[in-house]
């Protein structure tokens, strides 16, 4: 974050401020409710790909610090058929990933969940939220974004969906760097393979080997927006993706001892609060939609 311009400083934490708000209210009109985020827990998102651990020991148990809150999601949907979460997330990343200009170590996400839900219920739910956010800040944070230079395009519903394939063998494998630096509105990622991503996405019944599942690719170099889809809640059914990951059940006991008991069928999503900031007003580096970042590889207060 740039000090020395305060007057911008205010400016994008006030528009991120009002986004907060207008996704709340927007979830809450829909009938759902808001839950408290988890910071510690025997048992976090394995993500899939490496970041570094970020273990705390308390009682002589360890515990992990969030990456993301997708088991205790599931699991609520035991008791609410709605749920959202500010959930702050600690996913310390390589190194490397410090000059992207879009990955923080220490974020927030609006974490979503809905019992009985499809991939498609979701996908309209973020249209949805994203068009209503972003119409919003154009109408009531007009100084803000003059401010930061930035003129807003509310997207056109639906947004446009690509297959995952076909992005790839028309882009190669930075195909989402290639789809957000050619297109001016979101885009969707669907029908992503069983592979690129963790045991807790639901493989599609009617295509073997690919998940309903979504990503949506933000327009003009942004990137990634979010991801989510359709979960898996059946326990035979998770501890077969979990022993085709190469990971061991001992890694989740928590998490299989609910499953065992019956899980709801759900789907949900999360979205990068920084990242939308980052978006809307229109800022070069994800280091500027937050008062204290945490960069990859860099110290921060």
């Amino acid at each position: 974050m740039k000090i020395k311009e305060p007057r911008k400083i205010r400016a994008i934490l006030k528009i991120q401020s009002e986004m907060r708000k207008i996704l709340a209210e927007h979830l809450r009109k829909k009938g759902f409710i808001e839950i408290s985020p988890v910071i510690l827990s025997p048992m976090t998102d394995p993500l899939n790909h490496p970041t570094m651990p970020g273990d705390v020991t308390c009682y002589g148990k360890q515990y992990h610090l969030t990456q993301s809150m997708i088991f205790h999601k599931q699991i609520a949907m035991k008791f609410l058929e709605k749920i959202f979460i500010f959930s702050p997330n600690i996913r310390i990343e390589h190194p490397d990933r410090k000059k992207t200009g879009r990955h923080l170590f220490e974020f927030t996400q609006l974490d979503l969940e809905v019992r009985g839900a499809s991939r498609e219920d979701m996908m309209n739910l973020c249209e949805e939220l994203i068009t209503d956010v972003i119409a919003t800040i154009k109408r009531d944070c007009k100084t803000e974004l003059d401010l930061l230079a930035r003129r807003l395009k509310i997207p056109k519903k639906p947004f446009k969906q690509i297959h995952y394939e076909d992005a790839y063998k028309k882009y190669g494998k930075n195909f989402e760097t290639m789809i957000s630096k050619t297109h001016d509105g979101p885009v969707w990622i669907i029908d992503i393979p069983l592979k690129s991503r963790e045991f807790y996405d639901r493989e599609d019944p009617e295509k073997p080997g690919f998940l309903r599942d979504m990503d949506l690719i933000y327009p003009e170099g942004y990137g990634e927006a979010l991801s989510g889809g359709e979960r898996e809640y059946d326990y035979e059914r998770i501890k077969t993706r979990i022993h085709k990951k190469g990971q061991k059940l001992s890694q989740f006991k928590e998490y299989m001892q609910v499953a065992k008991d019956d899980l709801p069928p759900s789907a949900g999503f999360g979205i990068g609060i920084e990242r939308l900031t980052r978006f809307i007003c229109g800022l070069k580096s994800i280091e500027d939609a937050s008062l204290f970042p945490k960069v990859p590889g860099k110290y921060g207060i």
